[in-house]
């Protein structure tokens, strides 16, 4: 009984130390990269996608905040003279930002969301791209949008911001939380 006993013992014992292990290599493969979860979000759905992002890839989390924000009536895309038409008719737009990202360098990886507006990104993450430096970095990009894919808008981006190292974006906008880790993992940015 008592050998029973104490090979249950170290078999409990055993399995805690691989168990422990396990963990550690998780843990040191999510550590590998610093990742930052930068986004807009007018509304709130692009938060909400960023947030759920942010927790899944064990990274920081930055909202790029205009310096003006949005009203509803800014994103009246009806009205030609909203703001948000007033800009994304112009491609030379870049409206200011809040609060700029200071520690860039520090990140290897930066998932870049935003809302699609007219088939693109809004002006405001050109304000984000053009206020840093982020040559060779690694850019994920990801969308929310209510009928665009997210094609044109990450083809205009690459075209435009040659200079960073561009991997294949995704369209996020009832993605749960298991396709979300799947695609994180395809990426191979935990490795």
């Amino acid at each position: 009984m008592y050998k029973f006993i104490g090979l249950c013992l170290l078999m409990i014992g055993m399995s805690t130390t691989a168990y422990t292990q396990q963990k550690q290599d998780m843990n040191s493969l999510s550590s590998n990269h610093k990742i930052l979860v930068a986004y807009f979000s007018a509304t709130g759905t692009t938060a909400r996608v960023a947030e759920r992002l942010a927790k899944a890839a064990n990274a920081d989390l930055y909202a790029i905040t205009p310096s003006e924000p949005y009203t509803n009536a800014n994103l009246d895309w009806h009205d030609r003279q909203s703001r948000s038409s007033v800009e994304m008719n112009d491609p030379k737009s870049r409206p200011a930002i809040k609060n700029a990202k200071d520690n860039i360098a520090d990140y290897d990886v930066i998932f870049l969301g935003y809302p699609i507006w007219w088939d693109l990104a809004p002006r405001v993450v050109n304000t984000f791209l053009e206020s840093l430096d982020m040559k060779g970095q690694t850019v994920i990009p990801f969308a929310t949008s209510g009928g665009s894919s997210i094609t044109n808008s990450v083809a205009t981006l690459k075209r435009t911001y040659p200079e960073l190292n561009w991997k294949e974006g995704r369209l996020l906008n009832s993605v749960n939380d298991s396709a979300l880790k799947e695609w994180i993992n395809k990426l191979g940015i935990l490795q």
